[in-house]
């Protein structure tokens, strides 16, 4: 079945502005003479409010790349002007080189996965994924093949005759995977189909994706606002905010250089520090990020390393997380620093005892990142 919209999606909204074309190049697999997905100067306004503006992106074949953001970022409206369902107000839409700005969602060589799967009730499995052949008038026996092929797909061989309502919600979940796989599309869109899955389910259903992706081989676009989501399913993940694409990278590059500070403070948990904190950390009154699994505590003459960099402080504040501690030290510089250590042999009584020591904290040169404001 070609896609077709859910319940409108809300428009996103908050000030944006156009970035260059700097997150665009040689991302394309060697060999592709066409990226799967380009974007090229995408805008969309809803009146006065510029929901997406100045995106430029190029997505290659074959890959798993999500669009990460917060609600109102422009994440969801870019997904739904690859789609068809929404018209950019300004600039194009390319799919492996052929412009579809202006074609119908059936026109365009994708499906949508939505959140809330739009399973049809009354129907077997076998009958909601076979739905779309079925209006294409493809022949019974293809129909049945290409069904079987993808339940086969996404596991769910010896489900086609249940209905939805006896599956569960991963199993559903599935099932609308299966439906979008079944039409071979070249680019598959999918907009937090997790959403309304249980933690553990999704954990369990990202690794399923993830491996599905790399089976079938179709381009995978994802929106989630779930960082941890896109790092570990993604090839490369896009971080959107206010409208516009603040970074693009592979996710180590995303999590261990952000390039500002809005990227640093959304993906993971950061410490940002600048003024006159930072210079008398590093001589620098710029601001700079390090993550907290980066950062040693020890006793506060532990003598520094001429790579590293230090600062001493009192911790105010620990949270035992069963495999890890969260220690908040404030600075004797002012600001404040948090600090994850694995619980390798520390018990939470011992974790607990540490509120009020003295400590320096010391981390290598190469881990801190000075970020920019923003773009």
């Amino acid at each position: 079945m070609s896609a077709h919209p859910a319940d409108p999606v809300p428009h996103t909204h908050g000030h944006v502005q156009a970035h260059g074309h700097d997150h665009v190049e040689d991302h394309a697999h060697a060999g592709d003479p066409q990226p799967a997905v380009r974007l090229e100067g995408l805008e969309k306004r809803f009146g006065d409010v510029a929901a997406v503006a100045g995106v430029d992106l190029e997505i290659a074949d074959g890959e798993f790349f999500s669009m990460l953001g917060p609600s109102g970022s422009g994440k969801t409206t870019t997904l739904r002007m690859i789609a068809g369902f929404e018209l950019p107000t300004a600039g194009r839409v390319l799919l492996h080189g052929h412009d579809v700005t202006r074609l119908a969602p059936f026109e365009r060589d994708v499906n949508t996965v939505f959140q809330d799967y739009a399973l049809f009730p009354h129907m077997t499995v076998a009958e909601n994924v076979a739905y779309g052949l079925l209006v294409r008038k493809v022949p019974k026996p293809e129909r049945e093949t290409r069904v079987a092929d993808a339940l086969r797909m996404v596991r769910l061989e010896g489900y086609d005759r249940r209905k939805p309502g006896q599956l569960s919600g991963g199993q559903r979940q599935r099932v609308a995977l299966a439906r979008a796989l079944v039409n071979r599309p070249r680019v598959l869109l999918l907009d937090e189909p997790l959403g309304a899955l249980d933690l553990k389910l999704r954990e369990e259903m990202q690794l399923e994706l993830h491996q599905i992706q790399h089976e079938v081989g179709i381009t995978f676009i994802y929106v989630t606002h779930d960082q941890e989501e896109a790092l570990t399913m993604s090839d490369r993940i896009a971080v959107f905010n206010r409208g516009r694409i603040e970074q693009v990278g592979a996710p180590a590059e995303v999590y261990e250089r952000p390039a500002t500070k809005f990227v640093a403070g959304f993906v993971g948990t950061s410490n940002l520090i600048g003024g006159a904190a930072a210079t008398a950390i590093t001589g620098n009154p710029g601001l700079f990020t390090v993550r907290p699994e980066k950062i040693r505590i020890v006793d506060p003459e532990t003598p520094v390393g001429d790579d590293e960099h230090a600062a001493s402080g009192r911790i105010r504040s620990v949270v035992y997380l069963g495999p890890d501690t969260r220690y908040h030290v404030a600075l004797d510089a002012g600001e404040e620093l948090v600090v994850t250590q694995q619980n390798l042999a520390t018990t939470s009584t011992e974790a607990l005892a540490q509120q009020g020591r003295a400590v320096r904290l010391i981390w290598k040169r190469q881990h801190q990142r000075e970020v920019a404001e923003a773009l």
